[in-house]
């Protein structure tokens, strides 16, 4: 535990720093671009398909029922813009992972190398790697999102499946990218092994630190008007935990291959270093 408060709080002073709140920008534009773009031209049609496809479900058909009953006819027209985001909100998760870990880390890590100037650079990852892990971990994520969808909808699941989902995603990509230039392969998997529950805990509080923009678009879903202007500065938000989840797995990550690099040296240091000399037989003085 107090490997995770001291790497918190050393990842809380890094993103602090201008270099890093920089780090920000290009993965914020590329997904601002993508999701107003899709938001822009698709919006409309979306939205559309979206009502027809509640009206017709079971479920939500009885809900409106409810509404209607009640007299909240007005209600209805938040329900569509709300699931759209909600449906969304994997997706944009998922390629912000994508856009920071091949546009921010790299630079994350070169930040971070200060800190631990002793570890040798082993390369036991690559950028190709890098992108193969977080595209590879990104559709399992999707998969178990579309196969766990149902369930979000039941009290209490809908609070802990999610970030339980996004935790182990973030655990995932960002453990891989901490280590990819400093630790070899093997190294990686030792700390990944040995770390697991701290890593998907670093992972599950990202997810938790997340939901805050969620939060915000489902506050605000209903004035469409400002979806756009909210769009943005939602995605900002996932850019800057996102950044800041890099760095909570950065000093975590590298301070656990410091360790275990010292563990490793010390097992192998030989025997005659840490014998003690024997001490001479006593000698015998003449009469």
């Amino acid at each position: 535990m107090n490997d995770l408060v001291r790497s918190f709080s050393r990842a809380l002073v890094s993103q602090l720093h201008p270099r890093m709140l920089l780090q920000t920008v290009l993965p914020f534009v590329l997904a601002t671009l993508l999701w107003c773009g899709v938001l822009w031209w698709f919006g409309d049609a979306l939205l559309a398909t979206t009502r027809s496809f509640l009206e017709n479900f079971p479920l939500t058909s009885w809900i409106y029922g409810v509404l209607d009953w009640f007299g909240l006819q007005s209600v209805r027209a938040f329900v569509a813009p709300i699931f759209v985001i909600v449906m969304a909100v994997p997706l944009v998760i998922a390629s912000m992972l994508v856009f920071i870990s091949i546009f921010s880390v790299p630079a994350v890590i070169r930040h971070l190398e200060r800190s631990y100037p002793e570890l040798v650079k082993e390369h036991g990852g690559s950028v190709f790697g890098s992108v193969v892990q977080s595209l590879a971990c990104t559709m399992l994520f999707l998969l178990l999102v579309m196969v766990t969808l149902p369930l979000w909808l039941i009290p209490p699941l809908f609070a802990l499946i999610p970030p339980l989902l996004w935790g182990w995603l973030t655990y995932r990509v960002m453990s891989y990218d901490a280590l990819a230039e400093h630790a070899t392969a093997e190294e990686r998997k030792t700390v990944m092994k040995r770390h697991r529950g701290q890593l998907l805990l670093i992972g599950i509080a990202s997810g938790l630190l997340g939901s805050a923009p969620t939060l915000l678009w489902v506050s605000w879903a209903h004035v469409i008007f400002v979806l756009p202007i909210l769009l943005a500065g939602s995605l900002w938000l996932y850019v800057l935990i996102f950044i800041f989840s890099a760095l909570w797995f950065g000093h975590y990550c590298l301070y656990a291959l410091k360790l275990l690099r010292i563990e490793r040296a010390v097992a192998k240091a030989p025997a005659a270093a840490v014998t003690l000399p024997q001490a001479e037989p006593p000698r015998v003085e003449p009469f």
